[in-house]
């Protein structure tokens, strides 16, 4: 038992060690571009070190050649009492102007870093996000990054001015008594010993603190998302209950952090510099004392405390220093997960792809192969062909791979090489760069997400698009007439998610959304399987005015969204069992989509 629980601390402890250097690595990324500061800020902490240290000899100097020879020499008194204040107040003045610069150069480099991980985030792959929590990614853009500063200021100001003083001083102490100075630096070694069974202690309790955190975010975040779930299957007690056991288990772990705190940080070094004191005042009292080595006496017990202070700052933030660097190796982590490989395709000139003669396809599929795990394919050979301007539809009961067969279209996974190969307008799916992607491609998603912000901002969606153009996406979509009869037309606030508005009409903004892009190709996931047989009608009236203008792939639940396509596509198990107009497939005795559209004529 003891023997585990050995391993399981020396794990803990290469863990951090690995933490340490991670969090050391992305300090050093944030801060090179103000290195400069850096520099400077060292400097001048050095000059404050350097007056810090000039106050106790000005103070022996008082002592030994005017008090005790009883010299009162009035005016080099007062010089001298002047120059033990004023390097104190000058060491102060210079350390809090550096305080300000670095911790200037720490907001700057948080604001930075927060803007990394945002970005980052929006171009990671789909994959990641199937595995990914909500809260928890939120904590680590938010919590986490904001813990980087606190790791700056440690880092760059408490321990780099405690250290800056603590060689200067102990330099100081060897000028004046070498013996003395080696009877203090004995405090060092007893220091690292504290801070090396602090970490032993409280390592394992800093890393579960923190995970319990963001698994709090994470259930905070899940249970306000679902909540009208939550209350309409009677589980907020039990979802209570399990936030009370992670919070219980946070407390745990952070007061196991406490105690080694309390244990082993301030009163461990106080008793240290009690006992420094003891040692030296004992060992001047085994010599023999002339009047000069009072003025050493008082400067030893000055210096003591500038030595024990500053290990004392350094042990104190220890603590902070642990959680900090626990929130930035995960910032790191976060960051080198590997972007989508859309991002760093080679960018194209234009927006759009050139134009290619009208027997070149839309979507070619040839030979498509995927499976999320290994060895557990989902689409078998896939081959389909869309031609330019067609409307095709694509259905199949639940498991028969046509989301799969979207999320490749739409980039958001990648065949494994050799499996089979999709191309856009002849140009290979994967050579094709993002912006030119997402220019040619639109997307109306079955769950239609709207921004807490006005009608035009929500179909505009931050591509500064002219009025005109947002307001004929809108007629395309059928949206125009209730949009415009909102308060403020276009500029009307919709609420968050777009409460002001009916499942429907969210739709329909969906669709304005996509067709301001003026995409060649527009890919629809179910987009009526939420709404009502009315504004089905309209989505059926929209897509049918877009045929020949707009190529349309359209994933569809309710087979009378699609009944009107040039081409159905019947999917089962991953693999296309029929496909042709609707009158052909329901002239297949027995066939799959002949059953899949009578079993839902028999549901209405």
């Amino acid at each position: 038992m003891q023997h585990e629980e050995n391993n399981n601390n020396n794990n803990a402890a290469a863990h951090m060690r690995a933490q340490a250097a991670r969090a050391i690595a992305l300090l050093r990324r944030a801060a090179h571009v103000d290195r400069k500061h850096l520099g400077w800020a060292t400097l001048w902490l050095i000059v404050a070190a350097g007056f810090e240290v000039a106050g106790p000899i000005f103070g022996k100097a008082l002592i030994d050649q005017y008090l005790l020879p009883r010299r009162l020499d009035w005016p080099a008194m007062a010089a001298l009492l002047l120059g033990v204040l004023a390097t104190g107040w000058i060491a102060s003045w210079l350390r809090y102007l550096q305080l300000v610069r670095l911790s200037g150069l720490a907001m700057r480099a948080v604001q930075r870093l927060r803007e990394w991980v945002y970005g980052h985030v929006l171009r990671l792959p789909m994959a990641f996000f199937d595995k990914a929590i909500t809260g928890q990614l939120v904590s680590r853009v938010t919590n986490d990054t904001e813990a980087v500063k606190t790791l700056y200021i440690q880092v760059l100001f408490v321990i780099l001015d405690s250290s800056i003083v603590l060689l200067g001083t102990m330099a100081a102490m060897a000028w004046l008594d070498w013996r003395l100075m080696l009877i203090v630096l004995a405090l060092v070694p007893a220091v690292v010993l504290i801070i090396w069974l602090y970490q032993r202690m409280s390592a394992p309790a800093v890393h579960t603190a923190r995970t319990l955190r963001s698994d709090i975010n994470g259930q905070m975040a899940e249970s306000i998302g679902g909540m009208a779930v939550l209350q309409a299957h009677n589980a907020s007690v039990r979802f209570g209950e399990r936030f009370t056991a992670t919070n219980g288990a946070h407390y745990t772990a952070r007061m196991a952090e406490l105690r080694a705190n309390a244990f082993l940080l301030r009163p461990a070094l106080d008793l240290l510099n009690v006992i420094l004191l003891a040692v030296v005042i004992f060992s001047f009292g085994q010599r023999s004392m002339n009047a000069v080595e009072v003025g050493v006496l008082y400067a030893f017990i000055s210096y003591i405390a500038r030595v024990v202070e500053p290990l004392i700052q350094i042990t104190m933030q220890f603590s902070g220093l642990q959680q900090a660097v626990v929130a930035s190796a995960r910032v790191a982590a976060l960051l080198d997960e590997p972007a989508s490989a859309e991002h760093h395709a080679n960018k194209s000139a234009g927006a759009h792809l050139p134009a290619v003669p009208a027997s070149v396809p839309a979507i070619a599929v040839q030979s498509l192969s995927f499976g999320y795990a290994p060895g557990q394919h989902v689409l078998h050979g896939l081959n389909l062909e869309v031609a330019q301007g067609d409307f095709v539809g694509i259905v199949g009961h639940t498991g028969s791979g046509k989301s799969t067969l979207l999320s490749l279209l739409l980039r958001y996974y990648a065949a494994e090489p050799g499996a089979g190969r999709i191309s856009m307008l002849g140009q290979p799916l994967a050579g094709i760069d993002n912006d030119t992607f997402r220019a040619e491609v639109g997307l109306v998603p079955q769950e239609p997400f709207l921004l807490a912000a006005s009608a035009r901002e929500n179909i505009d969606m931050g591509r500064g698009l002219p009025l005109a153009r947002i307001e004929q996406a809108a007629r395309a979509a059928h949206a125009h007439g209730f949009l415009q009869a909102l308060e403020h037309g276009y500029d009307t606030p919709l609420g968050e998610g777009g409460s002001r508005l009916s499942t429907g009409q969210k739709q329909l903004i969906a669709i304005a959304r996509a067709l301001a892009g003026q995409p060649r190709i527009l890919l629809l996931d179910e987009a009526t399987s939420n709404i009502d047989s009315q504004t089905e009608q309209i989505v059926q009236r929209a897509l049918d005015e877009l045929r020949g203008r707009v190529t349309i792939v359209a994933i569809a639940h309710r087979l009378s969204t699609i009944r009107n396509a040039d081409r159905i596509v019947v999917l089962n198990h991953g693999r296309i069992a029929e496909a042709g107009t609707h009158e052909a497939l329901m002239q297949i005795e027995n066939g799959l989509y002949q059953r899949l559209y009578l079993l839902q004529q028999l549901a209405v």
